[in-house]
């Protein structure tokens, strides 16, 4: 498996930078003073996934949330926005099944093997969202709009933003399919609440997210932010552990990764990657901003969420 992956890194310019041999000088640095660090993982029976893009848990979060999976761990995705980029359906569709392509390889289901991922629509809460399953993952895809990095949002759905629901600056937003609307911020936890599964034992449940602090991840998307808040939020009427991931921001912190866990990651991002540039060459995320793209996949940090105060 390795070879493989490091002959598929060589086709990538840029990632032939990855320097993984320097890793082991540099896995002690991986306490900060804000407390960020990587967590080990601990299988916990069950994994939710709370992110507002399609490749966000690749990037920041994707050795752990693999070694779930190939744990044995059943792993809930949760995608907030289609991740439109202000773009059409042709674009936010394919980046659904890019995300697929990571989950298929993550549980050693082939990439190339559609038919054994079952998609379907179901409604929770009244609301109509798109679930998928691949072996002992689910993931659901609310299709909400993206709201552009600083949460403006974009003209094509009416500027509508997760940070300005939240904000109550809007008193609803609507999926860009048009399959649901939510009322205020409430309707949408509520939703996400049952998503999750509220009512089901939440001893053995661990919920990754994005990291809600400024401080601690700063410069961030505001999508990846609402997302955490979104945990944060619902954290305070349910008993549900967590993990607080750092976004954008992990780029200017040290290489944290080992060799395996730098070419685990790497895999499931360059699954999601490929596939958004079968459909189009010039979607790759990789090569917008190839050494970002790099660096986070040397660099997992997070930090195990604090009790939430009571409202």
């Amino acid at each position: 498996m390795a070879s493989s992956i490091l002959h598929t890194l060589a086709g990538f310019r840029q990632l032939r930078a990855l320097r993984v041999g320097a890793l082991s000088l540099l896995a002690s640095v991986g306490a900060f003073s804000e407390g960020v660090r990587y967590l080990p993982n601990d299988p916990v029976g069950r994994g939710v996934v709370v992110v507002a893009h399609q490749d966000d848990w690749q990037l920041f979060m994707g050795d752990v949330v693999m070694g779930q999976i190939r744990a044995g761990d059943s792993i809930t995705f949760i995608y907030l926005t289609a991740g439109d980029d202000g773009r059409d359906s042709v674009y936010w569709r394919t980046r659904e099944r890019a995300s697929l392509q990571s989950t298929r390889l993550a549980t050693g289901v082939g990439a190339a093997d559609s038919g054994d991922v079952g998609c379907s629509e179901v409604r929770v809460n009244e609301r109509a969202i798109r679930k998928c399953v691949v072996a002992n993952t689910t993931s659901y895809f609310l299709r909400l709009p993206d709201g552009k990095r600083n949460g403006a949002g974009f003209a094509l759905h009416d500027y509508q933003s997760l940070r300005k629901l939240r904000g109550m600056k809007i008193g609803a937003i609507t999926a860009v399919d048009g399959s649901a609307t939510y009322v205020g911020w409430a309707d949408l936890m509520g939703t996400v609440s049952k998503v999750i599964g509220a009512d089901s034992a939440e001893s053995d449940l661990m919920v990754h997210t994005s990291d809600p602090s400024v401080r601690i991840n700063p410069h961030d998307h505001f999508d990846h932010r609402m997302a955490g808040l979104l945990v944060n939020d619902l954290r305070k009427t349910h008993n549900w552990d967590a993990r607080y991931y750092v976004g954008y921001a992990v780029a200017t912190r040290a290489a944290n990764r080992s060799r395996e866990a730098a070419r685990e990651k790497t895999a499931i991002f360059l699954a999601y990657d490929k596939e958004m540039m079968r459909v189009n060459r010039t979607w790759s995320a990789y090569e917008e901003h190839p050494a970002f793209y790099s660096q986070c996949m040397v660099r997992t940090y997070a930090r195990r969420a604090p009790t939430p105060r009571a409202r």
